[in-house]
């Protein structure tokens, strides 16, 4: 999964961090569904991975999305939005109730992606280092 991701960063002029943000990568398992999440990977009929998208724990109501990367070959068939709404989904199966995410301004059609999906910019207190925006969704309001 790390080079999926990690490539995708590259592409975007963004910096991996394995020891710090993307220090998840090394135990998915145990990052995401050992704490009450999920991470969902997209893999097409020969077995090759397209896409990830991760959903990890804040707190009882509120995961983060995390890691949702398809690789170029794929993008703009739609499948974004449908890896987007299956994590919002799964989120709700979880028993979620908020949605947030940091970003980069760099990924505009990531952005585009999770506006259009009811997104709104808000002020997280922490946000990792290659990220310059937040966004939140209230599950509710879908």
């Amino acid at each position: 999964m790390s080079s999926l991701v990690f490539s995708a960063l590259r592409e975007y002029g963004l910096s991996p961090d394995p020891d710090g943000t993307d220090a998840d990568l090394r135990d998915l398992e145990g990052h995401y569904a050992g704490r009450g999440g999920s991470f969902d990977v997209l893999v097409d009929p020969a077995g090759e991975i397209l896409g990830c998208v991760g959903l990890l724990p804040v707190d009882a109501a509120t995961c983060e999305l995390r890691k949702m990367y398809l690789t170029p070959g794929v993008r703009g068939r739609g499948l974004g939005r449908r890896l987007l709404d299956h994590a919002l989904a799964r989120a709700l199966e979880l028993g979620f109730r908020r949605v947030v995410l940091e970003t980069n301004t760099v990924l505009v059609e990531a952005i585009a992606l999770y506006r259009s999906q009811g997104f709104s910019p808000y002020r997280a207190e922490h946000v990792s280092a290659r990220c310059n925006e937040t966004y939140a969704l209230d599950l509710g309001t879908r």
